[in-house]
């Protein structure tokens, strides 16, 4: 190989920054791993995630030994946008529904790969921590008096689950459409009932 040839065209290599990029190889490998899912489902091989991401087989493994692992990872960075989607204090039950729908969209397959791994603690961990966004959201909404009292945070658990449930197993192309109706369904199921 000539000397202008080194380091040119698709088969160049990045060069090794050793444990220093490790946090960036992290996140371009959940990164990469939304984007392979989303559009091959859990069956895609776990090299086409290393090679989107750009970094090699080994530092994926070493990252995340297993597919659950990366799906909890994307997860994880999933809580934390609805986490901040109603933390403001006039934000709730529609910004909650809103990332959640956003974010079924493009992530159905890893909620069946959740959702099938229930009693697996870093699933549990999930699960604890999405129940302490949602009793945020249900604590904005009773205090704008957009919620009835019949409502409680396991209802609105429900709901999301139920939501992100009937989004993974709808055609691509009508998912947006189906979110649209069942939020609508939710935000009248979740409204102060008449004394």
């Amino acid at each position: 190989m000539s000397e202008g040839q080194q380091g040119e065209g698709p088969k160049a290599r990045k060069p090794n920054l050793g444990p220093s990029a490790g946090p960036a190889n992290r996140r371009a490998l959940i990164a990469a791993a939304r984007e392979i899912f989303a559009a091959d489902g859990l069956a895609a091989p776990f090299s086409a995630i290393a090679k989107r991401a750009g970094v090699g087989q080994g530092s994926l493994y070493r990252h995340f030994p297993d597919r659950l692992s990366l799906a909890v990872a994307v997860f994880e960075e999933n809580l934390d946008e609805l986490d901040a989607a109603v933390a403001p204090p006039d934000a709730g039950l529609d910004a909650l529904l809103e990332r959640v729908i956003s974010q079924a969209l493009v992530s159905t397959a890893l909620i069946d790969l959740i959702t099938a791994n229930p009693h697996d603690p870093r699933v549990e961990r999930l699960g604890s921590r999405m129940r302490e966004i949602a009793a945020g959201a249900v604590e904005h909404e009773r205090v704008s008096g957009r919620f009835g009292e019949h409502v409680d945070v396991d209802d609105v658990l429900l709901a999301v689950s139920m939501l992100a449930g009937v989004l993974a197993r709808t055609e691509p192309d009508a998912r947006v459409a189906t979110a649209e109706r069942a939020w609508a369904l939710l935000q009248a199921a979740f409204v102060p009932r008449p004394g």
